[in-house]
């Protein structure tokens, strides 16, 4: 019962943001190329990971490779950051066009105890068909958001079964060959993610 009213209260962050995020502004990307990653110099962001999909399929970072990979961390029991940004994805690869399919577009839980394969899978298709959400263990989990420099940790008792969690809030911009080409901060609107990826596109052709 818990989880569909969850579900319901994305349902209607969705058709809220859909409404407004066309007229949204505010600070953009940090990009690698013009004013830097916003990491100490030398400290890589992003590495190998080993997941499964919503059919519980193996997958790697390896598995992507030759796409860029457009990748963020959350949880889908998450109240309100993770549905509006993976909303403002779902929007920055309807602007795309044709060039969203040179862009596998990923979903990371932070929460492998309650997102199984089937729950994430069922999540991600409120925003966009082709978003990939993946899960795996609590080691798996560990290890991917360690690559990726990602902070995560409960917020509320273990003993609740709606515990919260809090998390860093990044999109990542992966090359084709896995290294890091931009971030995304939080309140970056669908049409900034979408001319920055396009420009790295158009640099990659």
């Amino acid at each position: 019962m818990l989880r569909w009213i969850a579900y319901g209260l994305v349902a209607v962050v969705l058709v809220a943001w859909g409404l407004i995020w066309v007229q949204q502004g505010g600070l953009g990307r940090l990009d690698t190329a013009s004013v830097g990653m916003s990491v100490p110099g030398g400290v890589s962001v992003g590495g190998p990971f080993s997941l499964v999909d919503s059919a519980g399929k193996p997958v790697t970072d390896a598995s992507f490779r030759g796409r860029f990979m457009l990748v963020y961390f959350g949880y889908t029991f998450c109240p309100d950051v993770c549905p509006t940004e993976l909303q403002m994805v779902a929007n920055a690869l309807a602007l795309l066009g044709k060039d969203a399919d040179r862009v596998a577009p990923i979903f990371i839980t932070v929460d492998p105890e309650r997102d199984t394969p089937e729950v994430i899978g069922g999540y991600t298709k409120l925003f966009d068909p082709r978003l990939i959400g993946l899960t795996g263990t609590p080691a798996q989990i560990a290890a991917a958001a360690k690559a990726y420099r990602v902070y995560y940790a409960r917020a509320t008792s273990k003993d609740s079964a709606t515990y919260l969690m809090d998390h860093s809030s990044f999109i990542y911009l992966m090359g084709p060959d896995g290294k890091l080409s931009a971030l995304f901060k939080q309140g970056t609107t669908a049409q900034e993610l979408a001319d920055g990826i396009r420009a790295k596109l158009a640099g990659a052709s």
